[in-house]
């Protein structure tokens, strides 16, 4: 069963997100490999939502988000369950 944040407005699987952090940060893929390996809308956003990790905190929260859910989300919701999977992959 995917493991879905319930308060996630997006339904993001933080399992496929967790795949493509290992990917990204401990083999080595670029997020651009990644895109081009991806075969959904759904997929790149969630590769995408990775690939703000390599952001500083401050900057993220100073982001505009122009998805569907940007006005009911904070982008530093999605990014706190991210870094604490990739934290756990790090044990």
């Amino acid at each position: 069963m995917p493991n879905y944040n319930p308060d996630c407005l997006g339904k993001y699987d933080f399992d496929n997100i967790a795949l493509y952090a290992r990917k990204r940060f401990f083999e080595g893929y670029s997020t651009i490999e990644l895109l081009q390996q991806a075969s959904t809308i759904r997929e790149k956003e969630e590769i995408a939502l990775v690939a703000m990790m390599d952001i500083d905190d401050a900057a993220v929260s100073n982001l505009q988000l122009t998805c569907a859910y940007a006005e009911k989300c904070q982008v530093t919701s999605c990014r706190k369950i991210i870094k604490q999977m990739i934290e756990d992959g790090l044990k």
